[in-house]
């Protein structure tokens, strides 16, 4: 077993869309030589006015001090992308290295959709490793890029010892009743095209690498079956 390998997934959640009970989940990787893996940071701790559609819950920094983890223990932050339920506490994680998909920091800087979490992502360039496309960034744990959603989108593929391949679709594939290769575009996205060539690249993943575990960025249904800290999958 490689030391620096993944060895425990938490799946943390830190508020919601109330509206449709759509929970707003982070994740934690720990290693084998310790180092903490921070994927996405959740919701900012106040909520503009505008976005009225998102609640607070108990917040990644509650969260992770219940596995007796402060900000500063965090290593790293995988970014899935800049959206304000997904990057809305980076700026808490000042030990970090930031991991975001080039395509989309570029992108963010002058896209308006991610204005109103500049002040969280947009750290110094010597903390921000930008990676292009698939990348192994250690053994057992690899982004997978997935335009589509945003441009730059990453989903992360965690092995792990016991349970085996766990894909986090993130919002690449929100709902699991969008994993399908049937085509579901209505013509009103469009963006549908790429979301839907994302899609398809992370079925032939699942089905070539027999992973057992899909987790889906926001599906509810799916969320009350799964394990959440302080439990873990290992």
């Amino acid at each position: 077993m490689n030391q620096n390998a993944p060895q425990r997934l938490y799946l943390m959640q830190v508020g919601l869309m109330p509206l449709y009970e759509i929970p707003i989940v982070c994740y934690l990787v720990q290693t084998g030589d310790g180092k903490n893996i921070l994927i996405d940071s959740g919701l900012p701790e106040i909520i503009p006015e505008e976005e009225s559609e998102f609640e607070n819950g108990r917040d990644v920094i509650e969260q992770l001090a219940s596995i007796g983890l402060k900000p500063d223990d965090i290593d790293t932050v995988i970014s899935t992308h800049y959206d304000l339920d997904h990057a809305g506490r980076h700026a808490a994680f000042t030990k970090a290295q930031y991991i975001v998909q080039r395509v989309h920091h570029l992108d963010a800087v002058s896209n308006p959709r991610f204005a109103a979490t500049r002040p969280q992502w947009d750290q110094p360039m010597e903390r921000i490793r930008l990676v292009d496309g698939d990348t192994e960034l250690l053994p057992g744990l690899e982004l997978i890029e997935t335009s589509g959603h945003v441009p730059g989108n990453q989903s992360v593929l965690v092995q792990l010892p016991k349970t085996g391949a766990i894909l986090l679709t993130v919002d690449a594939v929100p709902f699991g009743e969008g994993f399908t290769r049937d085509e579901q575009d209505d013509g009103s996205n469009p963006d549908a095209e790429a979301i839907r060539a994302s899609t398809i690249k992370l079925l032939d993943r699942v089905e070539r690498e027999h992973i057992g575990l899909v987790i889906f960025g926001h599906d509810t249904e799916q969320w009350e079956t799964l394990k959440k800290a302080p439990e873990f999958y290992e």
